[in-house]
């Protein structure tokens, strides 16, 4: 059995300034956020530069989110085993390459396998980061203010992405959204090698036949979702794909509960809720970027070139940062369950009025108060699954029950696209898409309702 041990000692941390150490260890989850939300602003740009059909654009958002979500959970074991700092800078190196091969690429494909890269990376860096967080500062009310602030900076950059990404596609053109990621990621590396303090590294098993099982099953499902309406759900390539992910998730389920190394402790799963703040996580994700793709699709094909939805797009995503900082509070004084349940009964609400409601006709401004209704409930709703999850994991598991919210939230992104695209593959024009992607939202958030009424019964404050 492996047991934890030190094969480099912890180097003393050094004196730096809070703010520069937060800024030089949020470089790499500013960058990935900014950049998942930028593309949506240039995909009408890709499509007429490099003559990329609808599902191509699917891959180009999920081909990201596929290596992203499926290497998260490796990522956070090569950390553990290597080092963050290590880890962190080769992700960040990996990151860079994928965005130099996204700027120059001269096809479809070209692109879509640079953004697999891409994702590829930011599963490195991702959990690394969080680790030297934690290990940057000694006194405890500095790291909790300072992870405070860590959430407002992500929650920030995801709402500026639409923005950035419309600045850099009017003025620069598309290849500028993965040009920009260079300077910005090369910063990262000199500054991490400079200030991040070196911490221990502990031998942990890997499990690489999991993680590429989990690789292969999430590769053949976004191959069912995305080419399922192009090829016709009953070709032959999409039925095998469907039949191979079938059989690689059963190997993938029996193996976990069978081998001496799973990836996720069992003892997490003794819990309901933890499987329950999971699923939320799915389906939330599942919904918030799938709205984010068809948003801005439907709000370019009215005529708005990059920089004017990357401007419509920011009070939606903004939205989200006020539901997140006014969830704190709450959290704080009732406990993880009230925002839950009712962020997600407004949101809720509010889907369902758009789903009535909404209409190619219907007005911007009434769309957007809509959205910023559904999404300020969900940004509330969003930081009490997180501390749920925390909460059942406690500090012996504390590491793989982030790492696997993080990548159930990541596939629910991932089928949330591939699924919007289905939708505007089969429906013949917006007054059928609106309605039958806004059905989905609804039914993804009253899902998620129902996982936190029957299974989340955690009050306390956090």
């Amino acid at each position: 059995m492996n047991t934890p041990t030190t094969a480099t000692a912890a180097a003393p941390v050094r004196q730096v300034p809070p703010l520069l150490m937060l800024m030089t260890l949020a470089i790499g989850f500013v960058m990935a956020m900014i950049d998942v939300t930028a593309v949506n602003t240039a995909l009408s740009d890709i499509s007429v530069s490099l003559q990329v059909p609808l599902t191509g654009l699917v891959w180009v958002v999920d081909g990201y989110t596929l290596t992203f979500a499926a290497l998260l959970m490796a990522g956070g074991a090569l950390a553990d085993r290597f080092g963050p700092k290590t880890v962190y800078q080769g992700g960040l190196s990996v990151f860079i390459l994928g965005s130099v091969l996204c700027a120059l690429a001269p096809s479809g494909n070209a692109l879509i396998a640079a953004r697999l890269l891409q994702g590829a990376g930011a599963a490195l860096f991702m959990p690394s980061s969080l680790s030297l967080l934690t290990h940057a500062y000694e006194d405890q009310a500095t790291r909790a203010r300072m992870l405070g602030t860590w959430s407002a900076i992500v929650g920030c950059s995801s709402a500026a992405g639409p923005l950035v990404g419309g600045i850099l596609v009017h003025e620069f053109g598309w290849r500028s959204v993965f040009w920009v990621n260079v300077p910005i990621g090369l910063a990262g590396i000199v500054l991490t090698q400079m200030l991040a303090p070196a911490t221990a590294r502990h031998e942990r098993a890997l499990s690489m036949l999991s993680h590429a099982l989990g690789v292969a099953a999430l590769a053949g499902l976004s191959f069912v979702l995305i080419e399922g309406p192009a090829l016709g759900w009953t070709s032959m390539p999409v039925l095998a794909a469907a039949a191979a992910t079938v059989l690689v998730a059963g190997l993938l389920v029996q193996r976990e509960r069978a081998g001496a190394h799973p990836l996720l402790p069992r003892a997490l799963f003794e819990t309901p809720a933890f499987a329950a703040a999971n699923g939320v996580g799915f389906l939330i994700n599942f919904a918030v970027f799938g709205q984010l793709f068809l948003l801005s699709l439907y709000i370019q094909q009215g005529g708005a070139d990059a920089l004017h939805t990357g401007l419509k797009l920011i009070p939606m995503m903004a939205a989200f940062a006020i539901g997140n900082l006014t969830s704190g509070r709450i959290t704080a004084k009732v406990g993880t369950r009230p925002p839950m349940m009712y962020g997600l009964m407004v949101g809720l609400g509010a889907a369902l009025v758009m789903l009535l409601g909404l209409r190619p006709d219907t007005p911007y401004w009434l769309l957007v108060i809509a959205t910023i209704v559904m999404n300020v409930a969900i940004g509330i709703a969003i930081p009490g699954m997180t501390a749920t999850v925390m909460l059942v994991a406690g500090k012996a598991h504390a590491n793989s029950a982030a790492a696997a919210l993080n990548a159930n939230r990541q596939i629910g992104a991932l089928v949330g696209v591939a699924a919007m695209g289905a939708v505007l593959h089969m429906a013949p024009d917006w007054a059928w898409r609106l309605p039958s992607a806004f059905g989905l939202i609804t039914a993804a958030y009253a899902g998620a309702l129902c996982l936190v009424y029957r299974y989340v019964k955690l009050g306390k404050p956090v």
